[in-house]
């Protein structure tokens, strides 16, 4: 066996055996910390504004690298988006189906007549694994959840109802980001001869980049940081969060939930579920979040418009707050900048545009041009952040819940908030949202398994034993995450998916041009085939 893998387990094997006892589980939180504090303080570094303020310098490259990418390619987030939605709808499906297979080129030649990269030309016009729906859906699955219910809940309550015009800008801002990575992500992808796809940064930052030596140093820190986001962030985080809610459910007034002690049970029903799903692979995956993600939006949605709508004379008292707030906010730590802050963190924390993620999802996707997919990508933003979050703060501004006294809320206490906020208008609602919370957790872990296993595989090969050796992991750190409190390992965890970030980004700038013939060579299609239909009409 991979030695490799063997220390990974060494290190992996106390935290599987122990984590279950009484108390142990705090003092491996303890060491743990003690051991990683130092990565997650350079992470989660916050550069001081003013006395009040501060941000997180994570943030600086992931705004304006979206601000670059907007006007670089020239407002494709906004000028793409009818073409977008065309996209999903199926509208360009014949044309995207039509062109030469398995194209071979000599291995002589550094590019081919079109500028292509030899070593990816194979691939265009792959069918791929799935279809463009089945990406977006796959891809959001990761990133709609548990940010958009809690994570709003904390950045309104800290920075007031102007946080969310902020949210929404950066949201409109992050599309560019998703469009850029995505497009990489289907262009340089590789196919095996079964027709599994492999895709994602790793496979961009080593094939793209003309210094291979950096591309390989980037494409293996990346992997690493997927890797350890995916056990932490994109899994053991999801369970607890998921756990607690349905045991706030369950609790009856003055008593004590019956599954009260009982984390590892809830985990063990949740890893099996995941488990079915992800030995399936990416196909698996996308029949699943293709069914759950369009019902959960829709029932988050729908719920958030009956609150707003049942207050409809409070409507333009929100949108007031929203608008004065931003640019002029009273009694708000930090004033503006600390508003704007709190409306980019939140928005970048949710999104995940230019982590890379979502590159991974959209690699698999039946395709013959990348650019086709990097469009559909850019919906994600819009839909995470521009609605789901905006929806979140409306309900919670209509219903009172926009106070300071709010503002030291963890994750767990802010979507008791959320829950509370609907609960107003819903008085079943908390049942309803917590059945989505637990679907928005499942989903988020069996998109994050393959974005885990995609960057296993680039360090450890793409055998079968591989394979189950990483989802075995996979699932039993879904246990370990709903019966424990490893406060620090879910730090490191997030810092990690963060991280991705750097190499990430390095990749995006120097690659846009690129995505920019990518572009060219899609719009000229579509323009060829306009031309076409109505010269045959």
């Amino acid at each position: 066996m991979n030695k490799k893998l063997l220390s990974l387990l060494f290190v992996v094997t106390p935290f599987l055996t122990f984590a279950q006892e009484k108390g142990l589980d705090q003092k491996i939180d303890e060491a743990f910390g003690n051991a990683t504090g130092w990565f997650v303080d350079i992470i989660f570094y916050q550069i001081p504004f003013t006395d009040t303020v501060s941000i997180y310098w994570v943030l600086f490259p992931l705004i304006l690298g979206a601000i670059y990418f907007t006007f670089y390619f020239n407002f494709i987030n906004f000028k793409g988006f009818i073409t977008s939605i065309n996209i999903v709808r199926g509208k360009y499906d014949e044309l995207e189906g039509n062109g030469k297979k398995g194209l071979e080129v000599s291995n002589n030649v550094s590019k081919t007549k079109e500028g292509d990269n030899p070593d990816t030309i194979r691939v265009e016009g792959h069918q791929g694994e799935v279809s463009h729906f089945q990406a977006l859906t796959a891809a959001l699955s990761a990133t709609v959840g548990l940010g958009n219910i809690a994570g709003v809940a904390i950045a309104v309550s800290i920075g007031g109802a102007g946080a969310t015009f902020w949210m929404i800008v950066a949201g409109f801002l992050g599309m560019a980001s998703k469009f850029v990575e995505c497009t990489l992500g289907v262009k340089y992808r590789d196919i095996e001869e079964d027709g599994t796809v492999y895709g994602g940064p790793m496979y961009y930052l080593t094939k793209g980049l003309k210094n291979k030596t950096l591309g390989k140093i980037l494409a293996a820190l990346f992997a690493i940081f997927v890797i350890g986001g995916s056990f932490g962030g994109g899994n053991m985080f999801q369970v607890n969060q998921a756990f607690q809610l349905v045991e706030n459910i369950t609790t009856p007034v003055g008593g004590v939930s019956v599954l009260h002690g009982k984390g590892w049970l809830f985990g063990l029903v949740m890893s099996i579920l995941v488990g079915i799903v992800i030995i399936g692979g990416i196909k698996k995956i996308a029949k699943v979040t293709d069914k759950i993600v369009p019902f959960m939006v829709a029932i988050y949605v729908a719920a958030a418009l009956f609150v707003i709508f049942a207050n409809y004379d409070m409507i333009g008292d929100a949108f007031s707050q929203i608008f004065n707030g931003a640019f002029s906010p009273e009694g708000i730590a930090g004033g503006a900048i600390g508003v704007m802050i709190q409306g980019f963190r939140r928005a970048a924390f949710s999104n995940e545009a230019g982590i890379g993620s979502a590159s991974i999802a959209h690699s698999a996707v039946k395709t013959k041009y990348a650019a086709s997919e990097g469009m559909v990508a850019l919906l994600e933003p819009f839909i995470d952040t521009v609605v789901v979050c905006t929806m979140t703060a409306l309900v919670l501004i209509i219903t009172g819940n926009v106070t300071a006294e709010n503002a030291s809320l963890n994750d767990a206490q802010a979507i008791l908030l959320t829950s509370g906020a609907f609960e107003s208008a819903i008085s079943w609602f908390p049942y309803v949202l917590t059945i989505a919370v637990v679907l928005f957790a499942f989903s988020s872990m069996i998109s994050w398994s393959y974005y885990g296993f995609q960057g296993w595989s680039y360090l450890f090969g793409r055998s079968k034993k591989m394979e189950y050796a990483y989802k075995v992991i996979f699932c039993i750190f879904v246990v370990i995450g709903a019966a424990a409190s490893l406060g620090s390992v879910i730090g490191f965890s997030d810092a990690m998916v963060f991280a991705m970030m750097v190499p990430n980004m390095i990749g995006l700038i120097l690659l846009a041009p690129k995505v920019k013939e990518e572009l060219n060579k899609y719009m000229s299609a579509i323009k060829a085939g306009k031309e076409e239909k109505e010269a045959s009409a």
